[in-house]
């Protein structure tokens, strides 16, 4: 078992930063590569970023390239989520998830792939 806990969410002007982090606990954290998705009410849970066990790879939804910044310190078992030039269709309960199956990045993208879960943190970024 891999317990997940997100924290760093919040309420944000547009054009602000927030910095979501997720503390591992449980299984070794390297074993696994992290994602990040968001949902808003009424919508499906959609895919952010992934990164790799290694950490060499990382993977962005178009809609959040070049603002949003994932990484990962093993040391720390935390992953994080660097998230610049916040627009308000950013705004989403936003979650960390673990999968322990080999990298595929076409695969990361889909939450079936994943095995565990946090149970989210809310980003609001006003206008």
């Amino acid at each position: 078992q891999v317990q997940l806990v997100e924290s760093g969410g919040g309420l944000v002007q547009a054009g602000g930063s927030l910095r979501l982090s997720c503390a591992a606990s449980g299984r070794t954290f390297r074993n696994y590569h992290w994602g990040w998705f968001r949902q808003t009410p009424g919508k499906e849970r959609e895919f952010v970023a992934v990164i790799s066990r290694s950490g060499g790879s990382t993977y962005y939804a178009e809609s959040v390239k070049g603002r949003f910044t994932i990484s990962r310190d093993n040391a720390k078992s935390t992953v994080n989520l660097q998230m610049n030039s916040l627009k308000p269709e950013d705004t989403a309960v936003y979650y960390c998830a673990a999968d322990g199956s080999a990298f595929n990045p076409a695969q990361a993208m889909s939450v079936r792939r994943y095995s565990y879960w946090g149970q989210g943190t809310q980003v609001t970024v006003s206008s």
